[in-house]
């Protein structure tokens, strides 16, 4: 179960409780009062009603919230997406053509994409039908043919001359 259906199913599952919580004590309040329950006991009792109600809602109220700003995230990727796809398209021939000069077998470059994707070993071994290990010993020939550490400078080797230079970094002198 991924990290989001986890957290989505934990605010349903203490909403629920919550609600369960209130209609347990509004159960309590009816056969109190029936019973003739004093009035400080029937004041407790209610608020922690008014409390469990607050929960209730305050948890609906996150679902609804994170649910709605992970449709707005998913629709300003696809924007971004849809906005910049020939840009998109001449980045992938471009790192296509660096796999090749790499001389990347079909395997290394699926990989290499894989990795600048952000995928874990675990996802890539998914992904493949592969083991875990394999994705990594597939990972490690990557790095060694482009005479890379790893997978911060593989990213880096792409994205560093497309990124603005840091604030703070000394700049070179123009000649």
């Amino acid at each position: 179960m991924s990290d989001e259906a986890g957290q989505k199913l934990a605010r349903i599952v203490s909403a629920a409780i919550f609600g369960l919580i209130a209609v347990l004590i509004g159960l309590d309040l009816l056969l109190d009062s029936r019973d003739g329950v004093g009035a400080l006991h029937i004041a407790l009792e209610g608020s922690v009603l008014i409390a469990a109600l607050t929960g209730m809602v305050t948890m609906l109220r996150r679902f609804g919230r994170v649910s709605t700003d992970l449709a707005r995230a998913r629709d300003d990727a696809e924007r971004w997406r849809r906005e910049h796809q020939s840009l998109l398209q001449g980045l992938s021939a471009a790192i296509r053509s660096q796999f090749d000069d790499w001389r990347f077998t079909q395997a290394e470059a699926e990989i290499g994409f894989l990795l600048l994707k952000g995928l874990s070993h675990k996802e890539i071994a998914e992904v493949r039908g592969t083991s875990e290990r394999t994705a990594r010993e597939q990972a490690r020939s990557v790095y060694a043919k482009a005479d890379l550490s790893g997978r911060s400078e593989l990213s880096a080797f792409f994205l560093e001359d497309l990124l603005p230079p840091h604030a703070g970094a000394s700049q070179p002198a123009a000649g």
